[in-house]
């Protein structure tokens, strides 16, 4: 009983520790803590700011079909790059499923992993998500071709990209939702 008195901290500390190593548990420990950090995507400088040079981009639904991009040419849309295994990206999932649920029928919302689809659906039935979401099956075009996930993009109906965000984000801010709008009108 001394002995675990005195070296309290360090068998907590080994404990935690030993619980991020752990998958099953460390993503969500780790998401938890994205989550209480997360703030909302900030807007290109208009300096910043890009034209998507092409429209192109072959897709396929976790369910099977296809799906072009280039349907989304003229439109605002949101592209997120992620992964069910990235803390960050489950941890920004929650609001984008809220800011989905709010314009996902006035803005076309683009969800693509390079994952294997019987993961995805597993993960997105297991938290209950109904998000439109895609496999990578070709690069995107050059202007959205990024190494770091999450990576979510907001593009306006003229093709330029108003926010490229790395790291997870509260998407469904005040902030994000005025410019949705506005985009919108």
């Amino acid at each position: 009983m001394k002995f675990i008195r005195k070296h309290l901290f360090t068998l907590l500390f080994l404990t935690i520790f030993g619980l991020l190593l752990y998958p099953p548990t460390g993503v969500p420990i780790k998401a938890f803590v994205q989550r209480l950090l997360m703030i909302s995507p900030g807007v290109l400088d208009e300096s910043e700011r890009v034209m998507l040079s092409d429209y192109n981009w072959t897709l396929s639904e976790v369910d099977g079909g296809t799906k072009n991009f280039s349907d989304s040419h003229n439109k605002v849309c949101i592209v997120n790059l992620w992964a069910t295994w990235c803390p960050p990206c489950v941890a920004e999932l929650p609001s984008m499923q809220r800011l989905y649920n709010r314009y996902g029928d006035r803005v076309d919302f683009y969800f693509v992993s390079a994952e294997d689809p019987g993961t995805v659906q597993r993960f997105l039935q297991k938290k209950n998500y109904e998000l439109p979401v895609y496999i990578e099956v070709e690069r995107p075009p050059a202007e959205m071709q990024v190494t770091t996930i999450p990576t979510t993009f907001l593009i306006d109906k003229n093709g330029r990209i108003l926010i490229q965000k790395t790291g997870a984000a509260k998407w469904d801010s005040e902030k994000v939702r005025a410019l949705l709008d506005s985009l919108l009108q």
